[in-house]
């Protein structure tokens, strides 16, 4: 027998979650757990009349606390016949502490903007604060103009430590973790309270309080070793949406403070890639460029061979040098003398 189109197209955990939220919306009195598995989009697929829907329960037990975490309030109502039977628990969503204020409306263009960018996030990037309000803005029921919406970006982290990092920040807890500065031979341990996890010029950073210094720090994820841990009974606070844009401001401050100077090969792919990201320098071959860490800057000047000639700053030059040169000696075959 062939599948059915149900089974071909499994219900993702994301239109689950959906589809309880507008049934318990939807409802005045409240829905059965029983009603719930045996309609709801993602349970009743599974549901069986009569038979053994243990798994689908503990399922479903697992999608409220989940529901509860993204700030939607769920309530019981126990029934007036039979007060303390789960059997005729009841459940809803109070629309009124759900919907937005009375005078808060936005347009179909705007919904679509809105829900476009949380679509861009629904890697994990913005946590549980990106599922909160894109489940909330697909709740609002105004339809958007889909074609853009179709192109939706996605912003995928690649780095294993920012899953990791956003629990620890939805929850308030202290993570410790070895990170590998440039330079240095080894890692060192570094224990965090992480308040923001921001994309700036294309790459993750985490902004948090060093527990040892006491003081806010930014981490590159990049150079994060290891494993992510969270520390026990930690008792960082929760982050707010102003740390984020806090760190954000301190980065582009940095970006603007620091410019290298480079003369470019004209014509060649470095005069092409750094022409569109800079400004036009002083010479008509040298391009002005912005940049927030100098050893990433080294590593992709490198990599342009003699394309490139860095003329300022000079511990630019000189880091663009140690890594030719690196390069240079790791495919030097050694001499009978060297030996």
């Amino acid at each position: 027998m062939s599948p059915t189109p149900e089974h071909q197209h499994p219900v993702t955990v994301e239109e689950r979650l959906f589809s309880l939220v507008l049934a318990l919306i939807a409802t005045q009195i409240g829905l059965t757990k029983s009603e719930i598995l045996s309609t709801v989009q993602g349970y009743r697929q599974r549901f069986q009349i009569g038979g053994d829907n243990a798994s689908l329960e503990r399922q479903f037990e697992r999608d409220k606390d989940d529901i509860r975490e993204l700030g939607i309030p769920l309530e019981t109502i126990e029934s007036p016949d039979d007060p303390g039977s789960n059997h005729h628990l009841r459940y809803r969503i109070p629309k009124g502490l759900y919907d937005l204020p009375a005078d808060i409306t936005f347009s179909p263009d705007e919904i679509m903007l809105l829900k476009l960018a949380a679509t861009v996030w629904r890697e994990g990037s913005l946590s549980a604060e990106s599922r909160r309000a894109l489940t909330k803005l697909n709740s609002l029921g105004i339809d958007s103009t889909d074609p853009i919406v179709g192109y939706a970006p996605f912003l995928r982290a690649r780095e294993s430590s920012f899953e990791p990092l956003s629990k620890a920040m939805d929850r308030g807890q202290v993570v410790a973790f070895l990170y590998l500065k440039p330079g240095e031979s080894a890692p060192r341990r570094r224990v965090v309270a992480p308040l923001a996890v921001v994309l700036h010029e294309g790459r993750w950073h985490l902004y948090g309080t060093d527990q040892d210094a006491a003081a806010p720090r930014t981490f590159l994820l990049s150079r994060i070793v290891g494993p992510v841990v969270a520390r026990p009974g930690g008792g960082a606070r929760r982050a707010d949406d102003g740390q984020g844009e806090r760190a954000l401001a301190e980065l582009d401050a940095l970006w603007q403070a620091q410019t290298a100077s480079i003369a470019v090969e004209a014509g060649s792919d470095a005069a092409v890639r750094l022409g569109k990201r800079g400004a036009p320098g002083v010479d008509a071959d040298t391009v002005d460029l912005h940049y927030t860490d100098l050893n990433i800057l080294a590593d992709e000047l490198a990599g342009y061979g003699p394309e490139v000639l860095v003329r300022s700053p000079a511990a630019l030059r000189e880091a663009v040098l140690t890594r030719l040169r690196q390069v240079r000696d790791s495919h030097t075959i050694p001499t009978e003398a060297d030996r």
